[in-house]
């Protein structure tokens, strides 16, 4: 026995949400087909005027495209339902003699016009699309390529572990000798490449920095009383901006410790190498590490913070690195929204690391002042 109708007739209606729904995602087309009505309806009433709602009507759906960006099928639908109704009207009104026949060929010249639109707006869409596409590919090669960083990190370290382990058991045991001082160096070697694989493969976590305020003067004077006892060089502690910089300590240290330890590598003993910091407008602040070694090559100044990247591939592994120190001083940087430069001159490399959040001495000086005043 078939249902009754009311029930059949509800069945074919879309429940109340779904219209909700669906008058919310085409509520611009919706308001787009009213402002097209009443124009339509002025062409028919005010046959002088017609003019005028007929642009407007072209120009609203130049407008509508332009948000949305319909797909070409729909799209030529619409083209040739407007032509049709702008097009009906002024052929009326040619017909009884009111407008003259010129008045006809606006339609396909508008609809050419639009064509015109349509074309550079697809365009658009599809240079977005493919820099989207892209952006999307290049975000996965970089989280695939950090993931097996950090993976092969770990899984080097454990055994690297061992057999450092039983390295220095057997000099206990037996004494040194050049074979085991050489194993061993290269194990340290090893565990130290690991670990600033490690670092710059967490440097894109979003608890990459754990930010506090450090005191300027006496933060740097730690680290260059430390680096002065390590390498004969002539250390020269410059002029410090006194103030407080809200870093994370810990990586900042990572940072200036590879900056100096590369000053060190490229210099010879007597050397100088100078660590000194200054403001750089009201909350910036630019710690340099200067020194007068060899320099850094033009060709190479390009790509000198490119991980693996030397600035002069012909020395030894022992001198020159891996080329991960910089690198890391550039994830360090950027994460504090600075960053680092350097110029070099052939006497010598001046490497300025540029960070933000530094509150100079004497402004922190006047703020318990000010509201100790107001009060």
């Amino acid at each position: 026995m078939p249902p009754p109708e009311p029930l059949a007739s509800s069945a074919r209606r879309p429940p109340p949400g779904r219209a909700r729904e669906l008058v919310a995602r085409y509520r611009l087309e919706l308001l787009w087909v009213a402002f097209v009505g009443a124009n339509y309806a002025a062409m028919f009433a005010w046959p002088a005027w017609e003019t005028i709602p007929f642009y407007l009507i072209w120009i609203s759906l130049t407008l509508l495209y332009g948000l949305r960006v319909w797909p070409l099928g729909p799209t030529l639908i619409v083209v040739l339902a407007v032509m049709a109704l702008t097009g009906i009207p002024i052929t009326a009104h040619v017909m009884h003699g009111t407008q003259p026949v010129e008045k006809v060929i606006r339609v396909p010249l508008m609809a050419m016009l639009f064509g015109a639109v349509v074309w550079h707006a697809r365009r658009r869409v599809e240079a977005l699309r493919i820099a989207e596409r892209r952006t999307a590919q290049l975000r996965s090669m970089l989280e695939r390529q950090e993931r097996f960083i950090h993976d092969a990190s770990h899984e080097l370290r454990t055994p690297v572990t061992i057999a450092r382990g039983h390295l220095e058991l057997a000099v206990e045991h037996s004494g040194s000798s050049f074979e085991l001082d050489v194993a061993l160096d290269e194990l340290s070697r090893i565990d130290a490449i690991i670990g600033r694989l490690l670092l710059l493969a967490s440097a894109g976590q979003p608890d990459f920095l754990q930010t506090e305020d450090v005191d300027v003067e006496g933060f740097l004077e730690d680290i260059f009383m430390r680096w002065s006892e390590v390498a004969p060089r002539a250390w020269r502690l410059g002029v410090l901006a006194p103030g407080r910089l809200h870093v994370d300590p810990d990586r900042l240290r990572a940072a200036l410790d590879a900056l100096l330890e590369n000053a060190v590598k490229y210099s010879a003993e007597h050397d100088a190498i100078e660590l000194r910091a200054a403001a750089d407008g009201p909350d910036r602040i630019v710690i340099e590490v200067v020194d007068e070694g060899r320099g850094v090559r033009a060709e190479a100044l390009e790509r000198i913070f490119d991980r693996f990247a030397r600035a002069d591939a012909a020395r030894t592994r022992a001198d020159g690195g891996v080329g991960l120190g910089l690198a890391i001083v550039d994830a360090i940087a950027k994460r504090h929204g600075g960053r680092c430069t350097v110029t070099s001159n052939g006497h010598g490399s001046t490497f300025a690391l540029a960070l933000p959040g530094f509150t100079p001495a004497g402004v922190a000086q006047r703020l318990p002042e000010l509201s100790s005043s107001s009060t």
